[in-house]
């Protein structure tokens, strides 16, 4: 399995909090069968102020403690953005960081706020897609808005943005709305990923092997494949980070 969203990066967010959480969190992964991550820790204006270079410098330390450790994984880094208009500068300054490409658009991993949808939000992601960026929007199950009015969804989905859910919201981590919408956005067809959001061991671990398992069993294997894997190996295969690592043969 291939994990395109996740909060590896020790101290940069309200992710892992040190670099033994970090390889922790790569441990667990790896051990429930996901061979390739993308670290996407927050850029949230005035919450999480990070940028391409405040993610890099915490990147490139994991990176040499994956090596000391002979792990075997594929790492590579981008972003979470928050949705809002300053997304805009920092697409003209080329400051944000990819997830790599989907159908030739660079792939953007870009957040709601969990209470709402803010008004005008189709405006910015038109603007994106129309500037060859693909929004690809993290958890939408997980909004409140949605859960009251799931078709809100539809207008961003005609657009062409994509959607990716959270493993740990197929099995209720998230409470029952979360899980419901999860899967009434299965059954609808219009799940393009699904990754594991890992931000630590105790709560928040990588569930992408019990989620695989569930969307199997009712939906078949390969569509669980497609959703867990193959839509995210041609992500991660244009993700110009990428860092591979081969532990003991």
């Amino acid at each position: 399995m291939i994990d395109l969203h996740s909060h590896i990066l020790a101290g940069i967010d309200d992710g892992a909090s040190c670099l033994a959480d970090s390889i922790a969190l790569i441990n667990q992964s790896i051990a429930t069968g996901v061979s390739k991550i993308i670290a996407t820790p927050h850029i949230h204006f005035g919450t999480f102020d990070n940028n391409l270079h405040t993610i890099e410098q915490v990147f490139n330390p994991l990176c040499q403690e994956i090596q000391k450790a002979m792990m075997t994984v594929d790492i590579a880094f981008a972003a979470e953005v928050r949705i809002c208009p300053e997304i805009m500068l920092l697409v003209k300054n080329n400051k944000i960081p990819f997830l790599g490409k989907v159908n030739e658009k660079n792939a953007l991993l870009l957040e709601f706020p969990h209470s709402h949808i803010i008004p005008g939000s189709e405006k910015l992601t038109a603007w994106l897609l129309a500037n060859n960026i693909q929004p690809i929007i993290a958890h939408p199950e997980r909004n409140r808005d949605l859960w009251l009015h799931p078709t809100l969804i539809n207008d961003f989905v005609k657009q062409g943005c994509l959607l990716q859910i959270t493993a740990a919201s197929l099995l209720g981590d998230f409470g029952e709305r979360s899980e419901q919408l999860a899967w009434q956005f299965l059954d609808l067809d219009i799940v393009h990923l699904i990754a594991s959001d890992m931000h630590n061991i105790k709560r928040r671990p990588n569930r992408m092997a019990d989620a695989f398992r569930l969307v199997a069993e009712r939906f078949g294997e390969p569509l669980a494949n497609k959703l867990c894997c193959d839509n995210a190996a041609l992500i991660f295969a244009t993700n110009n980070t990428v860092q591979s690592f081969k532990g003991p043969q």
